[in-house]
C-alpha cells in the first residue's frame, strides 16, 4: 500500500484542484451505521417515501420516531481520523472542495468550512419547512417532539422534515449542478467510502476521470469504478488518509 500511498500522496501535494467524494464508509469510523451492509439502516428499516411522508400523518409519525433514534447515533459521533486528515489537507490549502453523500454533518464538525462541503443528499441536523422552506432549529423540533407532539408541523402550517432528500424526493438542482462543475474540472479526485451505486452521485468520478483528473478510489467493498481509476486502495478510510496526510507533509 505504501507505493499507492505515496502515488496519491504527491498528485495532491501539486496543488491541482484536488476534489474529495465521501460516502457512508467514512462516518462508519464514528460510529455511524450504513445503508445498505447487514445491520445497516435499511436492514432495520423500510424506507419512508417521500410521497408518503407528504401524504399521510401516520408516515410522518413514523418517519419521525426513525429519525430519533438516527439523530441519537449522530449527536454521539465525533469525527473521526479520516474526516480531521480531509480537514488537514484543507488547512494545507490542498483541498478544493468535499463532495458528500453523508448526511451527519461530521466534516463541518472535523472543522471544514461549510463553503468547501457540497452536501448532496442534504443534512439531517437541519429542519425545514416544506412548504415555506423556512429553516427551523433542531433543537426546537426535538422538544417538541419530546413534549409528545409526533409529527411537528410549522407554523405556517406545512410539514416539518429533516433537510435530506428521502426516496422519491427530488435531488437539489443546485448542488448536484456545483458538485457535476467540480468533478469535470479537478485535477485530482478521490472517492472514500463510498460504493458509488447511488446517482447521480455515483456518476461524478466519471465526470471527473472523463474530464481527464487523476483517479484514486478508497473502500474496502467493490465500485463500478475500480476498473477505471489509476490507485485503488482497499482499506478503512481513517488509516489510509492519516497515511496520505503524512506523505503529503514530508514532500
Amino acid at each position: 500500500m505504501n507505493e499507492k500511498i505515496a502515488q496519491i500522496a504527491t498528485k495532491i501535494k501539486e496543488g491541482g484542484k484536488n476534489v474529495v467524494f465521501t460516502g457512508a464508509g467514512i462516518s462508519t469510523e464514528s460510529g455511524i451505521p450504513d445503508y445498505r451492509s447487514q445491520g445497516g439502516i435499511w436492514d432495520k428499516f423500510r424506507p419512508v417515501y417521500f410521497d408518503e411522508f407528504m401524504s399521510s400523518k401516520e408516515s410522518r409519525v413514523e418517519y419521525w420516531r426513525r429519525w430519533e433514534e438516527l439523530y441519537q447515533g449522530i449527536t454521539r459521533a465525533a469525527p473521526n481520523p479520516a474526516h480531521m486528515a480531509l480537514a488537514r489537507l484543507n488547512d494545507m490549502e490542498l483541498l478544493q472542495a468535499v463532495i458528500t453523500q453523508n448526511i451527519d454533518g461530521l466534516h463541518q464538525a472535523s472543522g471544514l468550512p461549510d463553503e468547501k462541503i457540497v452536501e448532496l443528499h442534504g443534512n439531517t441536523c437541519r429542519i425545514r419547512c416544506m412548504s415555506c422552506r423556512r429553516i427551523i432549529a433542531v433543537e426546537t423540533v426535538q422538544q417538541r417532539l419530546t413534549a409528545g407532539d409526533p409529527a411537528p408541523e410549522c407554523q405556517c402550517g406545512g410539514y416539518l422534515k429533516p433537510d435530506t432528500i428521502s426516496f422519491g424526493q427530488s435531488m437539489p438542482v443546485a448542488e448536484v449542478q456545483k458538485a457535476a462543475a467540480l468533478s469535470q474540472e479537478s485535477n485530482f479526485f478521490m472517492v472514500v467510502g463510498s460504493t458509488l451505486l447511488v446517482q447521480p452521485a455515483a456518476h461524478m468520478p466519471i465526470y471527473a476521470k472523463d474530464s481527464g483528473a487523476f483517479l484514486a478510489i478508497i473502500n474496502l467493498s467493490e465500485t463500478p469504478c475500480d476498473q477505471i481509476c489509476d490507485v485503488l486502495i482497499r482499506e478503512k478510510a481513517g488509516l489510509a488518509l492519516q497515511e496520505i496526510v503524512k506523505a503529503v507533509e514530508k514532500l
